[in-house]
């Protein structure tokens, strides 16, 4: 009994005070902060367009900041479809999968299958070990506009959104960048408030047709104003493109294909 009671007794962790947790959590925060308040990129959306875009841009050596305004990445990347969570991608999109160690399974020619928890996991692991830094809980507000180009976003938490309207008098902050990519999903936010302004054309998704929608997005991926390219289900939304329901494909690839603009664009403003 006295051996079990010591062995109980005995440290396992350091000696660590509370302010100490407190200042690591403050300081690398706004070290984040104060570092990607000006970045090369600026990704709104962490979903899997938004993530593959900002793996592919932080490998490639650009400082990336990606916002998103859920407590977690990855957007509906977790679900297949229904609150079920296998997700599929039909082929050539498995060799994305390939490239980030991701199993999976071909159920039929040419549609692969895998755990949406796995797929995402990879996908948000291999984002940050390429670069890439994250503000979750961060809200999209509008857009830094300057010379008739995107420069920036504005951003505020996600909590002040909730709060009753009289009690919201809290200005949000502002962060540069030479490019902004909207892949916020259906939301398509970024883009709505130059719609608003008269500056673009939305049109709105239209109904589901897999194999024209997963190739459009693709196609039509790219810049829709200056300074800003469009990624994802955001495309669809833009350019009134048929949704394509639970597969991914087109995701992984528009972020692919809208990296590579971005990179471009960005060695043509270093000229």
């Amino acid at each position: 009994m006295q051996e079990s009671v010591n062995a109980e007794s005995k440290k396992i962790f350091a000696d660590v005070r509370e302010v100490d947790i407190t200042r690591a959590i403050v300081n690398e925060f706004h070290s984040v902060l104060i570092d990607r308040a000006e970045s090369d990129v600026i990704v709104i959306g962490a979903g899997p367009a938004g993530l593959t875009a900002s793996r592919e841009l932080a490998s490639m050596g650009f400082k990336v900041l990606t916002i998103e305004q859920n407590n977690y990445l990855g957007g509906g990347y977790w679900l297949g479809g229904y609150m079920m969570n296998p997700v599929t991608v039909r082929g050539p999109a498995q060799k994305i999968w390939d490239e980030l160690g991701i199993p999976y399974k071909e159920v039929s020619d040419g549609l692969f299958l895998t755990p949406g928890p796995h797929a995402v996991s990879k996908l948000i692991a291999s984002a940050c070990d390429a670069g890439v830094k994250f503000l979750n809980l961060t809200k999209f507000d509008d857009l830094v506009l300057k010379n008739g180009r995107v420069s920036g976003v504005v951003v505020n938490w996600m909590p002040v959104s909730a709060l009753p309207r009289n009690i919201t008098c809290v200005d949000p902050i502002a962060l540069e960048s030479k490019i902004v990519i909207d892949a916020s999903g259906h939301d398509s936010v970024a883009v709505k408030r130059l719609v608003d302004r008269g500056l673009v054309k939305w049109k709105g998704m239209d109904p589901m047709n897999v194999e024209e929608g997963e190739d459009q997005v693709v196609h039509k991926t790219g810049e829709v104003y200056p300074g800003l390219v469009a990624a994802g289900m955001s495309v669809t939304e833009t350019h009134g493109l048929p949704r394509m329901g639970p597969t991914f494909g087109s995701m992984l690839f528009s972020g692919k294909k809208a990296a590579e603009i971005v990179a471009a664009k960005i060695k043509e403003l270093g000229k």
